[in-house]
């Protein structure tokens, strides 16, 4: 009895520390080249149309488009760091030099400007207008 006591004990442990403290989004694409991608107007626009379901999606373009909306409600609290890094460095980008293809963004990921605000007074700070 007591040996399986035991053994319940270990098994319950090793359950518990196997489980992630919280949840995360996968980190499998966060190799992804964003350079390449911001200097190629073709992958670019891939990407949106993607998000904008008007073209079907790579692999990473999937799970992009079904993480954003969970991303932005929680201002990237399942993000890793290089995925944060790579949000503002693409959302720097596109409000710099893609504003068209970011309004198109904006509109159906943000139609009422909430995640907008989140963002606003970081993005000021850098001297970028959104």
């Amino acid at each position: 009895m007591k040996a399986a006591i035991i053994f319940c004990a270990v098994v319950l442990v090793a359950i518990v520390s196997a489980k992630p403290a919280e949840d995360k989004y996968t980190t499998k694409y966060d190799n992804i080249d964003l350079d390449a991608i911001i200097k190629s107007d073709r992958l670019l626009k891939n990407y949106v149309d993607c998000l904008m379901d008007r073209k079907g999606c790579t692999k990473e373009g999937e799970t992009l488009k079904a993480i954003l909306p969970d991303a932005l409600k929680t201002k990237c609290a399942k993000c890793s760091e290089s995925q944060k890094n790579g949000a503002k460095k693409m959302i720097r980008y596109m409000l710099k030099n893609k504003k068209d293809m970011w309004k198109e963004l904006e509109a159906v990921y943000d139609p009422e400007g909430i995640y907008k605000k989140t963002f606003a007074d970081e993005l000021k700070a850098e001297g970028i207008e959104i």
